[in-house]
């Protein structure tokens, strides 16, 4: 068991969870400007070895492990992360204007259960902010930009809000993620229908043509949630083949409440938001392999939802993941996570 699960995670559970996320980013930020700590960190975490190289849509990823969307929403600590041993660490959701969020509290602990619930909506400091930071970084892996609607953004105007994210990040993201799947902006879901999806990813496809430079287009994946029918998966490949983005991320947080060790009432009084964490794990597997299998393989998808052990991320590459993205497991089983799922791939591919 690592230090972080015997002597940080128990401290931080013990205040409240948007209070413990702001003082991780101060206390690694800060730990890691202390000299030697960096090239300390990175020996610890960090999984070099060829064997774990991948490159989805063009682009290298020194390892297949992640951070998903959601916990550096404003791009504060890419260079951090990279330090813990991330092949890749996803930004956002990014807006094009800064939006507080929805009221607190907005986001709970199911210790029982290993899962969180949030309904932070798309709190962030907006496009322009995280575009300036991006441009100082130093890390060398790739970073995703996950791109969203302002709240108050009609969704007959989303395509301006995203192709507005989509330009102001086009420079210092190496990727994009379109989030029509997150339940927490109203309406924001009816986007995943076929028609107003394929209009929004072929607008966004038609700005990657006339932005890049010697065809060299962003690679553009596509954020679902885990709660869609086969029948509406069916459309998303659809809409990804008609569209000719780069892949699926699946998935997103889930509505469900199904099976939880959490008390039901404790649970109302948390009230809406998605649920993250092992919970999700099976569903989201399910996802995975449905869409691999009824694609033909021939879709990239980013596996994330549930993981939580090595076992976990070995499920979902074998379901027909090709890169994985960690969130509440990384939460609830700290930076160690990312090490024990780079070893057990290697493990399997001597």
């Amino acid at each position: 068991m690592s230090g972080y699960k015997y002597f940080l995670k128990p401290f931080l559970f013990l205040i409240n969870p948007e209070r413990a996320h702001h003082f991780t980013f101060f206390f690694l930020k800060n730990l890691l400007r202390i000299p030697g700590m960096r090239s300390l960190m990175a020996q610890l975490f960090t999984v070099t070895d060829q064997r774990l190289e991948t490159t989805i849509a063009g682009l290298r990823f020194p390892n297949p492990v992640g951070l998903a969307a959601g916990l550096d929403k404003d791009a504060k600590m890419v260079d951090e992360f990279s330090a813990l041993g991330f092949g890749f660490v996803e930004i956002g959701t990014v807006t094009p204007l800064a939006q507080p969020g929805n009221e607190k509290p907005r986001l709970f602990r199911l210790p029982a259960d290993e899962a969180l619930i949030n309904r932070m909506g798309f709190n962030n400091e907006g496009a322009e902010a995280a575009a300036s930071r991006l441009k100082k970084r130093s890390s060398l892996i790739p970073v995703g930009g996950n791109i969203g609607k302002n709240k108050n953004t009609l969704n007959e105007n989303a395509v301006e809000d995203y192709e507005k994210c989509f330009r102001t990040l086009y420079n210092v993201v190496d990727y994009f993620v379109v989030n029509v799947s997150s339940p927490n902006t109203p309406g924001l879901r009816a986007l995943q229908e076929k028609e107003p999806l394929k209009k929004l990813l072929l607008h966004l496809q038609k700005i990657n043509s006339e932005m890049s430079s010697v065809d060299q287009k962003k690679p553009v994946f596509l954020k679902i949630a885990p709660d869609l029918t086969n029948e509406q998966l069916d459309e998303i490949i659809e809409v990804v083949n008609e569209s000719g983005i780069d892949g699926i991320v699946a998935t997103n947080t889930t509505i469900l409440r199904d099976n939880l060790k959490t008390g039901k009432a404790e649970i109302e009084t948390m009230g809406n938001g998605g649920l993250s964490g092992k919970p999700l794990s099976k569903r989201s597997t399910e996802v995975i392999r449905y869409l691999h299998l009824k694609s033909g393989g021939h879709i990239p998808i980013i596996g994330v939802g549930g993981i939580h052990s090595a076992e976990e991320a070995l499920e979902k590459l074998q379901a027909g993941a090709s890169l994985l993205q960690i969130y509440t497991g990384f939460i609830y089983e700290g930076p160690s996570l990312v090490k024990r799922i780079n070893k057990a791939i290697l493990s399997g591919r001597k």
